[in-house]
């Protein structure tokens, strides 16, 4: 089976100092729905078919600082065995994340040559 590359961007983590200050800009002041907020620290919206994740800063870093593109993959493992082949760097291997309504998802994550950091997202069971 081959890599097939990555199908579309699914979701964009956006690093902020205070999740409900944000989600009342995001939901209220912009007018995107939420999708559901699963603790203090995290909120989930959706604009246009993509997700995104109001988040506290996780790791290293300061709010705008630590963002991170999420693309679509088929075959999450290989996807990330792949990239890892092709030069990017492994920072986690494949997770189940969440199990959501319509199915389980995996996410995985390396860095490019910059180090910014990479999601890869597979919906499994959908």
């Amino acid at each position: 089976m081959t890599f097939e590359a990555p199908r579309a961007l699914s979701q964009i983590a956006l690093t902020v100092e205070n999740v409900e200050r944000s989600l009342r800009f995001y939901r209220d002041v912009l007018g995107l729905p939420l999708l559901f907020a699963p603790s203090p620290d995290l909120a989930f919206l959706s604009i246009g078919g993509i997700r995104l994740m109001l988040t506290r800063p996780q790791g290293a870093g300061r709010p705008g600082e630590n963002s991170i593109l999420y693309f679509e993959v088929v075959d999450i493992e290989r996807a990330h065995a792949t990239l890892c082949e092709r030069g990017a760097t492994s920072e986690r291997g494949p997770t189940l994340t969440a199990r959501l309504p319509q199915g389980e998802l995996w996410t995985s994550f390396v860095r490019d040559p910059d180090g910014n950091l990479l999601g890869l997202q597979e919906m499994l069971g959908s």
